[in-house]
């Protein structure tokens, strides 16, 4: 999963499996997943499938995708990962500070199969009222609120309810995450992203490179905007290693890997967020041998 953003519109990229309440929803594979966020440009009785369609031909990408139109600035958009979850969450306050839209887009790293991928709606569901409650606000939707579910890989989990190790991370994320993204907060100049951390007891910590206790990591001057890889797990073995997991089981380990830490690395995959793994070695390959001439 590769996910950035150009202007008011959150692009997320790969081979998923998807499901989606939106008008430019369903059940099917899909390229392309998509947030459009005019903020007060938003015309609520437009056609989102249109203005949609064309943010994904402006971007140049195929037109298997499904997308949601949230009224907000992109940049109040809260992202919160945990282990191989992602979630996505746009939501805009009314009134009293009510919510009177909320779009979710919940990710998992490891396969749903369909009847999960319909589990996950319902999880999501579930912890958005969740949410609204602990918040003391009521439990309401109106017709802009969506959910859109997507992932990667063969079908490793069959359920996607609270009991299930995918259904339980998404619901935490968003019991954590929805009241940030309602309430306006000191979170700079883009989205505000948040990890799970098990450092000190399991809790969401907000990510900011600037503040990580372990800077540098790797050497001086290294460039942190891709911490959390978006090729992670790549399972190339000349960047990382298969190694026992705490809870059982084996994990993906590339705390040695400085491919995407270089400036010159960095700079290149924001501005070509399609690229491969492989163009990326190779991108990194001419460096080092430019390095070595001077």
């Amino acid at each position: 999963m590769r996910y950035y953003t150009r202007k008011d519109t959150l692009f997320i990229r790969g081979p998923f499996s998807a499901a989606s309440t939106g008008p430019c929803g369903g059940l099917c594979p899909v390229s392309t997943v998509v947030l459009y966020s005019p903020g007060e440009t938003h015309v609520p009785h437009g056609d989102p499938c249109r203005e949609i369609t064309r943010q994904v031909s402006r971007e140049g990408l195929p037109v298997d995708f499904f997308g949601l139109v949230a009224g907000n600035d992109i940049r109040r958009l809260c992202i919160v990962q945990y282990d191989y979850t992602t979630v996505f969450i746009q939501a805009s306050a009314g009134v009293d500070d009510q919510p009177d839209q909320v779009a979710i887009i919940a990710y998992s790293g490891e396969g749903l199969a369909e009847n999960a991928l319909l589990q996950m709606i319902v999880t999501v569901t579930s912890a958005k009222a969740m949410a609204l409650i602990n918040m003391g606000l009521p439990v309401s939707s109106t017709t802009d609120d969506h959910v859109m579910v997507a992932s990667e890989g063969e079908s490793r989990h069959k359920e996607a309810g609270l009991q299930s190790e995918a259904g339980w991370r998404v619901y935490e994320s968003i019991l954590f995450g929805l009241p940030h993204a309602l309430h306006k907060e000191d979170r700079g100049n883009g989205p505000a992203l948040y990890v799970y951390s098990r450092l000190g007891g399991g809790h969401f910590v907000l990510w900011r490179p600037g503040e990580c206790p372990y800077y540098p990591c790797h050497f001086p001057g290294q460039r942190c905007d891709y911490c959390y890889c978006p090729f992670y797990p790549c399972k190339d073995e000349t960047l990382g290693q298969w190694v026992n997991g705490s809870n059982g089981g084996t994990v993906w380990n590339c705390s040695r890997c400085t491919l995407l830490h270089s400036p010159e690395q960095a700079d290149y995959l924001r501005s070509h967020p399609e690229a491969s793994l492989g163009e990326m070695k190779k991108n990194e390959q001419n460096r080092v041998k430019k390095q070595d001439l001077f």
